[in-house]
């Protein structure tokens, strides 16, 4: 090569060079130029990005405000007596957790109960109802039911009736003393199928039998059917001989014992007895009976009833032995 060529090829090299290495400067300026024009762009996101977060926090914060003033204006001072329960039941929640006790009254309806025995009872009770919504405890639901006999039994209501709402019906009388049909229908009905039908808890019920004269029917029969039945079993029974042809020994049969049965002669006797017994036997058959007295240990289904009995016999022989009627008229002898 010559000298000139060399020249020229050395020129032309370092023109190469000197161009490549101007287009790394430009290369690099381009890179500096547009990562100077990216910051302000970053700068401006993370700015917006800030806003954003500040106007969400702002917006948390007055939400919690119109929260607080909320609950403010609906928490006023509460006047103490609308907390204070203790007299009050405002869930209406006591009439679930009450008792019932049903109070039978089995009541001779024949021919022989005609005139001033039977206009008498009727009297009685009339009274009486009102003295029984007095009887037992604010969390005892008693009920009325009353079977009445002659030749037909029949009930005076289909069911039980509240004590608050029972009216008594006056009663007639017609034909014959079927005792023995009574105590088979009573025994029908007192169960859970029929007017023991209660969804809380219950007493055993009472089971009072009043009548002036013996059986028509074969009363044994009626009466083994309904000693089978448990609520007779740990029930309170008790009877009324009305005048001189009541049975008290076939009274006795029915109640278990002497004890819980009295008689009237007259029309005050009548009065005396009926309430003495009714009254008497709703209030121990409303009883909560769980300790014995004597041993402090829980008390059998057994040991409950026979205590209750043995009570209503203590407190109606009491009771009857101070009565100071006995010179009343007879109702054999004109009433």
């Amino acid at each position: 090569m010559s000298n000139k060529n060399k020249k020229n090829h050395a020129s032309k090299e370092a023109n190469n060079e000197t161009k490549s290495t101007e287009a790394v400067k430009e290369t690099k300026a381009a890179e500096e130029e547009k990562k100077d024009s990216s910051e302000p762009v970053k700068e401006e996101s993370a700015k917006e990005e800030s806003a954003k977060e500040e106007s969400v926090n702002e917006e948390s914060a007055k939400e919690d405000a119109k929260s607080e003033a909320a609950a403010d204006d609906v928490s006023p001072d509460f006047d103490d007596d609308l907390l204070d329960f203790d007299d009050d039941d405002p869930l209406g929640a006591t009439g679930v957790s009450r008792k019932s006790l049903v109070i039978f009254f089995l009541i001779d309806t024949s021919r022989s109960m005609a005139g001033k025995k039977m206009g008498q009872l009727n009297t009685v009770m009339e009274e009486l109802i009102p003295e029984i919504r007095r009887v037992g405890e604010a969390d005892t639901d008693v009920k009325i039911a009353v079977l009445t006999f002659s030749t037909d039994v029949k009930w005076m209501y289909a069911e039980p009736i509240s004590i608050e709402d029972f009216e008594w019906a006056r009663l007639n009388v017609e034909g014959v003393t079927n005792m023995g049909e009574a105590f088979k229908e009573l025994s029908a009905r007192m169960s859970r199928n029929g007017f023991l039908n209660s969804p809380s808890l219950s007493f055993a019920p009472v089971i009072f039998l009043m009548t002036d004269g013996y059986p028509s029917d074969d009363y044994k029969a009626g009466l083994k059917s309904l000693q089978s039945n448990s609520w007779y079993k740990f029930g309170l029974k008790a009877a009324l001989g009305i005048g001189d042809e009541a049975n008290d020994d076939i009274l006795a049969e029915f109640t278990g014992s002497k004890d819980t049965v009295v008689h009237a002669y007259s029309g005050n006797q009548l009065a005396q007895m009926i309430k003495i017994v009714a009254v008497t036997a709703s209030q121990i058959g409303s009883k909560s009976m769980t300790l014995s007295d004597e041993t402090n240990q829980e008390l059998s289904e057994e040991d409950v009833y026979a205590a209750k009995q043995k009570m209503l016999g203590q407190q109606i022989q009491e009771l009857v032995n101070t009565d100071d009627n006995n010179d009343d008229v007879s109702f054999d002898t004109g009433w």
